[in-house]
C-alpha cells in the first residue's frame, strides 16, 4: 500500500507542478525581456530543448520516475545544481530543527493536556485553554515578529538565523546556536502543541467518565496509576495515529516563518522552486515531504498495534 501511494503520489506531484501556464523557460524568457534582452523564436526552442521541456509530460515523467530509482533526481533549474546537492545544503539543519521541534512539541502538550484533563475548570485549565486559542490563531510569521521584536529589547539584537558566523567552534558560539534555537522552535511548535494540548484534553476527559475507570478508582487504586497505566494508553491512540502528518508538516516548517527568520531549512527553496517552475526541484522535495507523510502513518500503524491490543489485523476470510 505504502509503495502504490508513493507512486501514485509521485504522478500527482509532477502533474500539479506543471499546471500553472507556462514552465520555467517561459519565465527565464521573460526575465530576459525585462532586463532589455533580444530573445527570438530560435532562442527559445533552444532553451527548450536544454532544459527538456519540450517533450510531452509523460516522457518528462517517465524519465524523472527513472531518475529517482536510480538516485539521478535531476539538476535544479534555477540553481544549476544537482538536486540532491541542493537539499543537502539544508537538510541537516531542516532535520534537526524537525526533531527538536517533535521533542519539544510532545514533551510540552502531553504534561500540560493531562494537568489540565485532571483540574478541569480550573485556573490553570482556563489559562491553558486560553493560550491554546490564542497559539492556534496567531499566524507563525506574526509570532515571530513579535518574539524577533522582543529579542531585540531584551538582547539588543534580533536573534535570526539558525547558525552563528563563523560556525560552532566553541562554548560561546554553542550557547549562541541554543540562543537562536529558542524562537524558531517556539514558532513552529506552536499551533501542533496546542492542537495537541485541545485533542489530548478531550480525550482524556472522555476517558475518566468510562466505567472501568470508575471501578478502578473504586476499587482503590491510586489516581496516578489509573491516569499513567490505564488511561494514558487509550489517549495515546490520537496522538500516534497523527505522527505521519505531523512529521511532515515540521519538516517543511513554515515557509514565511523561515524566511523571516533567515532559517537554512528547506521552505525558502520550495518556495523559490515553486515560483520558477523548477520541476525537479520541486518534484523532489514535495516527494520527501510526502515519502515522510506515508512512513510516518506505516509506522503509527505499526505503534497502534503494539500500544492497543484491541487493534488486531486479522486475515482475509476470519473477519
Amino acid at each position: 500500500m505504502a509503495f502504490f501511494t508513493l507512486l501514485m503520489i509521485t504522478f500527482v506531484v509532477f502533474f500539479v507542478i506543471q499546471l500553472p501556464p507556462g514552465d520555467f523557460v517561459d519565465n527565464l524568457v521573460t526575465n530576459m525581456v525585462a532586463q532589455g534582452e533580444t530573445v527570438t523564436q530560435a532562442d527559445v526552442a533552444s532553451l527548450r530543448a536544454m532544459y527538456k521541456t519540450d517533450r510531452p509530460f509523460m516522457v518528462q515523467y517517465v524519465d524523472w520516475l527513472k531518475g529517482i530509482t536510480t538516485g539521478d533526481w535531476g539538476v535544479s533549474f534555477y540553481y544549476k545544481q544537482d538536486v540532491l546537492v541542493k537539499i543537502g545544503e539544508t537538510l541537516g539543519a531542516t532535520l534537526m530543527l524537525s526533531f527538536i521541534t517533535l521533542f519539544i512539541t510532545y514533551a510540552i502538550s502531553i504534561p500540560i493536556a493531562i494537568h489540565a484533563a485532571k483540574h478541569q475548570y480550573s485556573i490553570s485549565d482556563y489559562l491553558f485553554t486560553f493560550i491554546g486559542f490564542i497559539g492556534m490563531a496567531v499566524p507563525h510569521f506574526l509570532l515571530a515578529i513579535v518574539l524577533m521584536f522582543l529579542s531585540y529589547k531584551w538582547f539588543g539584537k534580533p536573534l535570526m538565523g539558525l547558525f552563528p558566523e563563523g560556525g560552532i567552534h566553541d562554548w560561546a558560539s554553542f550557547l549562541e546556536f541554543l540562543s537562536r534555537l529558542v524562537i524558531p522552535v517556539i514558532v513552529i511548535s506552536m499551533s501542533g502543541t496546542c492542537g495537541l494540548i485541545r485533542s489530548i484534553r478531550a480525550q482524556m476527559l472522555d476517558e475518566q467518565e468510562k466505567p472501568y475507570v470508575l471501578c478502578t478508582r473504586a476499587k482503590g487504586v491510586s489516581e496516578k496509576t489509573i491516569t499513567y497505566k490505564y488511561e494514558m494508553r487509550a489517549v495515546l491512540n490520537p496522538i500516534v495515529s497523527g505522527l505521519g502528518p505531523m512529521i511532515s508538516g515540521i519538516f517543511n516548517g513554515s515557509t514565511i516563518t523561515a524566511i523571516v527568520l533567515m532559517l537554512p531549512t528547506q521552505g525558502p527553496i520550495l518556495l523559490k522552486a515553486l515560483q520558477s517552475q523548477d520541476v525537479y526541484l520541486s518534484g523532489g522535495m514535495l516527494l520527501i515531504s510526502a515519502v515522510l507523510v506515508v512512513m510516518g502513518t506505516l509506522i503509527s500503524d505499526l505503534l497502534l498495534m503494539v500500544l492497543d491490543p484491541r487493534i488486531k489485523y486479522l486475515e482475509e476470510g476470519k473477519r
